[in-house]
Order: structure tokens, then sequence, then C-alpha cells
């Protein structure tokens, strides 16, 4: 099973980390979204390390308590931070400069990507969930129909003042039901809730929305072999800008849809997602 540790990077910027497998073996570095936490990887975790891997899935900077810089200056929680921190990781994790396989869903998948663009000979696979390549999002964001935009009316929304205030009140009631309504379990509700559930780590989590703003920055074709795997019930995420996605990898490129499941694939349907995983790092050794 996954243990609880703490990695280091930098004075002031100590991660907390769920990590399985043995140290040494393949990396695989897993990033986590909103709103959610470290926690919705821990059966990918678990059975990545089963299976001769070494998994290590952070709480992001803001997540993490020893790892969240004052959110008054948005330029800490810019993505280039983001990006910056996964990579320190990856050599604090003892992997120096050898490659390491990707996996990112939501935010988590924003930095995958971006990371996949500026890094392309660093991952040996890249994996994400739900969020497609920037370009095929800012492309559906601008279709007329206005589905895509409707579907991400609520990232205005996080940029609003009051957002935390709003998202934490009643025991963070709006955000139990979407998670709920999107079929998290109330087991990894509660796990994400006992990360994101107090005013300052919420602060600091809508600090990176607030830090990107309204603009997605476009990004190159991708060059690294790729599965995207989407659910047809997310409602963050059309299908517009799923399937769009194939024009912007020029590397081998695989996308999975998952029937009937929504935004937090790895959360409500862990095991399908680990047997779509695990072959597809095995496609593409270290």
């Amino acid at each position: 099973m996954p243990e609880l540790i703490k990695i280091t990077t930098a004075p002031g910027l100590t991660f907390d980390a769920l990590v399985a497998g043995q140290p040494g073996a393949p990396l695989v570095l897993l990033l986590h979204g909103f709103a959610e936490s470290m926690h919705t990887w821990r059966a990918q975790a678990a059975a990545l390390g089963a299976t001769g891997y070494r998994a290590v899935a952070p709480g992001q900077r803001g997540y993490s308590p020893g790892a969240r810089p004052d959110t008054g200056d948005t330029a800490n929680y810019h993505i280039d931070r983001l990006m910056d921190d996964a990579m320190a990781i990856v050599e604090a994790c003892g992997y120096g400069d050898r490659r390491f396989h990707l996996v990112g869903h939501d935010w988590g998948g924003s930095i995958a990507w971006a990371l996949a663009d500026r890094y392309p000979q660093r991952p040996a696979s890249l994996t994400v969930l739900s969020r497609p390549h920037p370009n095929a999002f800012n492309r559906a964001l601008q279709m007329p129909d206005g589905d895509q935009a409707y579907r991400s009316r609520h990232h205005k929304a996080f940029l609003e003042p009051g957002a935390a205030d709003l998202l934490l009140a009643n025991d963070a009631k709006q955000l139990r039901e979407r998670l709920a309504a999107a079929g998290v379990p109330a087991a990894a509700i509660a796990e994400h809730l006992s990360v994101l559930g107090n005013k300052t780590a919420m602060e600091a989590a809508l600090t990176w929305y607030r830090a990107r703003g309204a603009i997605r920055s476009p990004l190159g074709p991708i060059r690294v072999p790729t599965l995207y795997i989407w659910g047809d019930a997310d409602d963050t995420v059309g299908r517009t800008a799923a399937e769009g996605t194939r024009d912007f990898v020029t590397a081998p490129y695989r996308f999975e849809v998952l029937p009937g499941v929504g935004h937090f694939a790895s959360d409500q349907a862990p095991d399908r997602v680990n047997e779509l995983l695990i072959p597809h790092l095995k496609a593409y050794p270290v």
C-alpha cells in the first residue's frame, strides 16, 4: 500500500507525497487536480508499486502545508512554478536527469501537457485524464455552440475573492455534492477534504486559477507517446475538446473513452484506469 512521506526540494518547499514501490524502480509521477488531492492516485500508486514501478503522487504547491507560499503574490502559483515543482520532485526522489512516466488529471493534466511540451526528452510516456490538450480546449471554448464555455463557467467563478468561503460553507456542502454527483466515493471525498477543507489550503488551490487568469497559453504539438482518458459523463470537458486533442499529438496516441464515467475517473473507476495505464507504461519503457 502507498505510504505518506515528505519531499523537500528547496527551503520552504516540503511536499507531502503518497509513494509506492521500490526507490530506483522506473518512476511514475502522478499530478492531481482540483478539487481533489494526492489521494486521488491511491489505487494507481498501489497498482504501480506492485507492478515494479516507483509511484510518487505529491500534494502539490498550496495543497501541502509545507509548500504553501504567500497567496497574496499570485506569481508564486503560476503554472511555471508548478512545473518547476514537478521537475524538482523528480530530482529530489533521486532520478536526476533520468526519464520517467508522467501522469496528470485536471489541473495536473494541464501541468503534464506543459511539461511534455517543454521537456519532450524527459517523459517516456504521458497519460492525461480528462484535461484536453490546451489548444484543443481553447478551440472548443471558442465554438459558437457555447457548450465548452458553459462547462467551464466555474473557472471564472473561482477567480472571485469569495470563492473559498463559498466552497467551504456549510461543511463544504457545495464541494461534497459536486464530488458525489461525479461518482467520487464518500471515503475519497473525505480524504480530499482532509487536505482542502480549510480556508488556507482552499485559497492556495484557487490561486492556481488566479495566477493563470482566463487565458490558457497554447502549446506546441506533443512529441511524447500519449494516452488520453476521458469519461463521456465528464461535465467539465465536452466531446469536442476531448476528440480534438488528437490534432495536437504527433507521437503515438491513444484515446480511450470511459462510458458513464465522470470527471474524476481515478476515484470513480480506478480499476479501469489501471487497466489502461499500466500497459501504456510498459509499451514505453524507461
